[in-house]
């Protein structure tokens, strides 16, 4: 295999990544969102909900959430 159609493979690829890492973060404004928190049960304020679709847990437990996520990728 010549250098450039591996360089053409790998573009290819780098290509199929940043649109599968574009797709996966697309927000689907039609999902529905819970009414209350699945870690906490308290209600999500209706703001939340609009802005973040399909959410499932109120601002605070994910912010929690994605604190520990953090720390466990350190």
């Amino acid at each position: 295999m010549m250098p450039s159609e591996i360089i053409d493979q790998a573009n290819e690829l780098v290509e199929q990544n940043i649109s599968q890492a574009i797709q996966a973060h697309r927000i689907n404004r039609n999902a529905v969102s819970a009414e209350h928190c699945e870690e906490c049960g308290d209600p999500i304020p209706e703001a939340r909900r609009i802005d973040v679709p399909s959410c499932q847990t109120c601002a605070e437990c994910q912010g929690i959430i994605e604190l520990k996520n953090k720390q466990k990728e350190m």
